[in-house]
């Protein structure tokens, strides 16, 4: 019986010790650090070449579409001074024959007209591409947009006619064809100075 008493005695001692060396709970808050965004050297985009034949007005046309990122065009910035390269592309149509029926440059300032503020000072001329032969034209789809987003961008129709004019649409505003015909390689140089 004896032994039992210690036993119970020595038990309640040890609850008593644990409970008093017990220290109150804290709330513990977990906070994240958020890295700010710094920006980095400038931007650019990767370069693209689409190399295409077309069957256009009986003949089989060649059509190249080469976009580049050059640093010497305006750059456009993001809300944190990230800077992104704009780019320049250049579209050739050969004949059948292998000579140039069209080449010409192009770069965002070509289609300022069809932009809005936003565009004329944060798009970047993402993308050119050719789609078909549509109306007796050779008809392309061109993007302007702010870098790096999927989502934001204005879309443009550019045709070329068998005269070398563009017509160029978007919202269903037409631009009217130009008469000149556009196969010098002076077209190379012309940076912003528009269609």
């Amino acid at each position: 019986m004896k032994h039992l008493r210690l036993l119970y005695t020595a038990a309640a001692l040890c609850l008593l010790v644990a409970c008093k060396d017990k220290k109150p709970a804290q709330d513990t808050i977990i906070t994240t650090r958020q890295e700010v965004r710094k920006p980095q050297a400038p931007i650019g985009m990767q370069d693209y070449r689409q190399e295409t034949d077309a069957t256009w007005m009986g003949r089989s046309y060649h059509i190249v579409v080469h976009r580049t990122a050059v640093d010497s065009l305006p750059m456009v910035q993001d809300e944190i001074g990230q800077k992104y390269v704009d780019n320049r592309v250049t579209v050739t149509i050969r004949r059948p024959d292998g000579s140039e029926f069209f080449r010409r440059t192009f770069t965002k300032g070509a289609f300022l007209s069809y932009l809005d503020d936003d565009y004329r000072r944060n798009g970047i001329l993402e993308a050119m591409i050719f789609e078909e032969v549509d109306d007796g034209c050779l008809q392309f789809a061109v993007s302007i947009a702010h870098p790096q987003s999927e989502d934001e961008f204005i879309p443009l129709e550019m045709k070329i006619n068998a005269e070398g004019g563009l017509a160029i649409k978007r919202d269903g505003d037409i631009d009217t064809y130009g008469n000149a015909r556009h196969n010098d390689d002076d077209d190379d140089d012309d940076d912003d100075d528009g269609v």
